[in-house]
């Protein structure tokens, strides 16, 4: 190989000396939490992307009856704060 290649037998080497140093033990937990994590990071940018979608779906125009309808809830919460209740 060239300068700074890394062949075969010197992975196989740096395998074994951490083998010998972590345990195949460890070395399967951390896999496995491994592998958990990118699951659920996956998992939460699957949801993130598609509740993005769906709210951009939902989003319609507002035709005249629904600015109408949103203009008069309006007034009525506004009056409802200004009046105090007993």
């Amino acid at each position: 190989m060239g300068m700074g290649g890394i062949s075969i037998w010197q992975l196989l080497i740096v395998l074994v000396i951490v083998l010998l140093l972590f345990g195949t033990k460890k070395l399967r937990n951390l896999g496995s939490d491994l592998g958990g994590a990118v699951k659920g990071f996956r998992s939460t940018i699957k949801d993130s992307s598609s509740a993005e979608e769906s709210s951009e779906t939902t989003e319609s125009p507002a035709g005249p009856e629904s600015l109408a309808e949103s203009a008069e809830s309006s007034e009525e919460t506004e009056s409802e704060k200004e009046s105090p209740k007993a």
